[in-house]
């Protein structure tokens, strides 16, 4: 089982090599979902967003999650074959979670070194905890 820290990690980077490490057959657990940062200009981000969510209606789909673990676990959905048999399993491994739960607390953490925000400039990102709360999440 492999435990990977999404503090500071870009979504779309992360979600891809998670992806990756799931079709391999690894059990992966993502804490600290809210911390992790989407890339890109905060007013187009969140438009983007609120676009998606109204698409859908109570009735019929597309349902887009609100909450940061959902919205992650969807974004890696989305790099996935989900709806054949491999796709399906390799998403049956992957749990994510906001915050640092308590049976974690003492095992070794994985940081994603490709998905690091390390060449974003300081203004040009946006945390997916705060475009949670925007969509109207409380979590």
């Amino acid at each position: 089982m492999t435990i990977i820290d999404a503090e500071g990690l870009i979504l779309g980077r992360l979600s891809s090599a998670v992806a990756k490490k799931l079709l391999a057959g690894e059990k992966i657990d993502i804490i600290n979902a809210e911390k992790a940062v989407i890339s890109g200009s905060k007013y187009t981000t969140l438009r983007e967003y609120e676009e998606t969510l109204k698409r859908g209606k109570t009735e019929f789909g597309p349902y887009f999650p609100k909450r940061p673990e959902r919205i992650l676990k969807r974004t890696v959905r989305g790099m996935l074959p989900y709806k054949r048999a491999r796709g399906r399993d390799a998403m049956s491994r992957l749990k994510v979670h906001v915050g640092s739960p308590m049976e974690f607390s003492g095992q070794e953490t994985i940081k994603i070194s490709e998905a690091s925000m390390d060449r974003l400039s300081s203004n040009k990102y946006l945390k997916l905890g705060d475009v949670s709360k925007k969509l109207g999440s409380r979590f």
